[in-house]
């Protein structure tokens, strides 16, 4: 059993070893994550876990995972087109990437559309890593031209040239692991509002069976002990449609 400061710590090693997979191409050794869990003194047990959660968030240890293989339909569609709009972007050496990336680097603002339009493909290759987590790939794909976009006017914080490129890969990281929480809190809102609506009707359902009528806050308060501002939460999110519900609102509004 953890205590509550090696839990923590836990939870730590585990985000660093996801994102340094996500760095690697979504891939890492055992050793690496045998390594990084060593001073916890985990037992085959815990590292079986570890490594079988690595597999369900799309990880290969000791191996390199097929990345579109379990794409939706969806994605596979969103990510095929935005590769072919890849195709039409002009061509550029390293000489002149170099010429551009130093332009862009001294505030240069055709340079660092430029430098955009240079590194668009980390993008497409960058959302492959977190498909499959809840959000959309072609919605992560936006994330990322965004934070491309802003990386290239941020560049001039730089000291090297050869920094450019991942600066930009971690600030489209960034971006697309930070839609993937807001997108989880949102469900996860979204399924609290739900229950505490379907925990309100159903007891309203019960209660106007037994009286044989509509039932009032007041009614549905005396029986079940929850208080006003519970039922009428429930009432709000619902939009007032709590088929045996009487809210009262008309007449509050009436009044």
């Amino acid at each position: 059993m953890m205590s509550v400061l090696e839990e923590k710590e836990f939870g730590k090693i585990l985000t660093s070893v996801v994102r340094s997979a996500r760095e690697q191409g979504n891939t890492i050794t055992g050793k690496e994550v045998e390594e990084a869990f060593a001073s916890l003194h985990l037992n085959e047990t815990q590292m079986k876990e570890i490594f079988s959660y690595l597999k369900s968030h799309r990880i290969g240890v000791d191996e390199t995972p097929d990345l579109t293989a379990d794409l939706s339909g969806e994605d596979k569609n969103a990510l095929q087109i935005y590769l072919e709009s890849l195709t039409f972007l002009p061509e550029r050496s390293e000489g002149e990437k170099q010429v551009y990336i130093r332009r862009a680097m001294n505030g240069d603002k055709e340079a660092q559309r430029i430098v955009a339009e240079i590194f668009l493909p980390l993008v497409p290759d960058i959302a492959k890593l977190y498909a499959e987590q809840g959000v959309f790939l072609e919605d992560l794909i936006g994330e990322g031209n965004e934070a491309l976009m802003r990386g290239v006017t941020l560049l001039s914080a730089l000291e090297e040239e050869d920094e450019v490129e991942s600066a930009l890969s971690q600030m489209i990281m960034n971006a697309m692991e930070e839609r993937i929480q807001e997108d989880l809190e949102a469900g996860a809102k979204g399924k609290k509002a739900a229950d505490l609506v379907n925990e309100v009707a159903d007891r309203a359902r019960e209660l106007a069976d037994e009286l044989r009528h509509k039932v009032s806050v007041e009614e549905l308060m005396e029986e079940s002990g929850w208080t006003e501002e519970k039922i009428r939460e429930a009432i709000r999110l619902s939009g007032d449609r709590i088929e045996d519900l009487d809210s009262g609102e008309e007449q509050r509004n009436e009044g």
